[in-house]
């Protein structure tokens, strides 16, 4: 099968969150944001954003977003408009998205970017990790960031991209959607709507337009 295994910014993302482009434009690839969000963050409390509030020190709002009662979010933290934060979800900081999100109930984020319209409703853990612009991720699936032995983690595509990072959770490309129970190895990116069964263990880079069956199994979707 010839496909392309893409990892570069501008082939997996389509950043339309006017304070995220140029974060996306000025990285030639995805986890080389995961150390500057942190950064990203502290610039736009400072000079705000229109159309948000300060929801408490260090934690940026838009409009229309709903917050369960059960909530807990550590900032820093930016909440795009329209987005819902269900029961238990716990941000632990350096999170941003976009908007129309939902942030499942007794989910988990933490140093992590979301584009518009990302779906992660339920039981799901999202560390180091950038999901695409209408990302899903069924119910109980981990974007795992870090791995067994600590080592820095390296990208597995048609060559291998040292990122002398230790921490890479999953890189999600716009319209990726993930099965139930998955479990996203260290540095793994999956293409432009590609999806996955339930129950895989992901690892390594999954070209755009995909069907993936197993870990090593795929097959391009057919063209209607």
């Amino acid at each position: 099968m010839l496909v392309n295994k893409l990892v570069k910014t501008n082939d997996l993302y389509d950043c339309q969150v006017t304070y995220l482009k140029d974060l996306f434009e000025n990285s030639e690839y995805p986890w080389e944001m995961l150390p500057k969000i942190k950064e990203l963050i502290a610039s736009l409390l400072e000079t705000g954003i229109e159309g948000f509030t300060l929801l408490k020190e260090g934690v940026l709002v838009g409009k229309n977003v709903k917050i369960a009662d059960t909530v807990t979010i550590e900032a820093p933290a930016i909440i795009g408009h329209d987005t819902e934060l269900r029961p238990g979800a716990y941000i632990r900081g350096n999170v941003i998205t976009g908007s129309g999100c939902v942030m499942g109930n007794s989910s988990e984020y933490k140093n992590c970017i979301l584009l518009d319209k990302v779906q992660t409703p339920h039981y799901n853990y999202v560390g180091d990790s950038i999901l695409g612009n209408k990302a899903h991720t069924g119910a109980g699936t981990i974007c795992s960031n870090l791995k067994s032995d600590g080592k820095p983690v390296v990208i597995r595509g048609e060559e291998k991209i040292e990122t002398g990072l230790r921490k890479i959770g999953g890189i999600l490309a716009d319209g990726a959607d993930v099965g139930c129970g998955s479990v996203i190895n260290p540095g793994t990116v999956i293409g432009k709507n590609t999806s996955v069964y339930p129950l895989t263990s992901l690892r390594g880079v999954y070209p755009a337009n995909c069907i993936v069956k197993s870990q090593n199994e795929y097959i391009l979707r057919e063209e209607r």
